[in-house]
């Protein structure tokens, strides 16, 4: 997903500020926004969260 389309679903969740994230802290914030696990980035070779919207991107890292 395009940096553009983090922030402006960000931006839909009330987080303020979008440009002073990384990509990869932006998302683990919508993560904690919508009660979920902040761990974008931080699996190795498996995730067992398939539900995830970040999953596919997560698992490139």
């Amino acid at each position: 997903m395009k940096l553009s389309e983090i922030e402006k679903k960000a931006r839909s969740l009330g987080i303020k500020n979008t440009w002073k994230y990384s990509k990869t802290e932006l998302i683990r914030e919508i993560q904690r926004k919508e009660g979920n696990f902040d761990c974008f980035g931080r699996a190795k070779d498996y995730c067992d969260q398939f539900s995830c919207l970040w999953r596919a991107d997560c698992l490139k890292k």
